[in-house]
C-alpha cells in the first residue's frame, strides 16, 4: 500500500489531470492542516476542507463518547473512493481520512480536502468526496450517550 492507501500504481495520477495524495483510514489523530498541506499546489487557486467533529449530541440526546470500527478493507475502500471522485472531477488533487477508535467530543473523525484551480469546483468536489465517503466506507459508530445508554449506527 502506499502513502494514499491506494496499491502503489493507483496513488500517482488517476485521471491525467487529478490526484489522490493521501486516503486513509486509522486510529491516528487526524489533523486538518496535514490535508490541506497534502492538496497544496502551485495550480490551485481554491483548497476546501471538511471536518467532521463529534459533537455532544444526536436527535435530541447528548452524546458522551463514541468509538468508530471499521472494516478490514476500509483503508483501501476509501482510497477506491478518493480515485472515483478525483477521476470524475478533472484537474483537482484530493485528501481524505477516517479515524476509528475511540472519539471524544471535539475530536476530528474524518477530514476531507480538495484543491483546484476555482472555488466552486473544490467546493463540488469536497462535498461529493463526504457524501460518497459518508455513503460508502464500511464504518460503524457506536454512540455512548450521557445516561449510560448506547446505539450503533451504521454507514451502509
Amino acid at each position: 500500500m502506499s502513502a494514499a492507501g491506494l496499491p502503489a500504481d493507483a496513488a500517482t495520477e488517476v485521471a491525467a489531470d487529478a490526484l489522490v495524495v493521501l486516503a486513509g483510514v486509522g486510529e491516528s489523530v487526524l489533523d486538518v492542516a496535514e490535508h490541506e498541506r497534502a492538496v497544496a499546489s502551485a495550480h490551485a487557486g481554491a483548497v476546501v476542507t471538511f471536518a467532521g467533529v463529534v459533537r455532544d449530541h444526536d436527535d435530541g440526546r447528548s452524546v458522551a463518547a463514541l468509538t468508530y470500527e471499521a472494516h478490514p478493507d476500509a483503508d483501501r475502500i476509501i482510497g477506491e473512493i478518493a480515485a472515483r471522485v478525483a477521476a470524475r472531477s478533472g484537474a483537482v488533487r484530493v485528501a481524505v481520512s477516517h479515524r476509528v477508535g475511540d472519539l471524544a467530543v471535539g475530536d476530528v473523525a474524518l477530514v476531507a480536502a480538495v484543491s483546484s484551480a476555482h472555488r466552486a469546483q473544490a467546493f463540488a468536489v469536497c462535498g461529493d468526496l463526504v457524501e460518497e465517503v459518508k455513503a460508502a466506507l464500511p464504518v460503524w459508530k457506536r454512540q455512548v450517550f450521557a445516561d449510560g445508554t448506547h446505539e450503533w449506527v451504521g454507514a451502509l
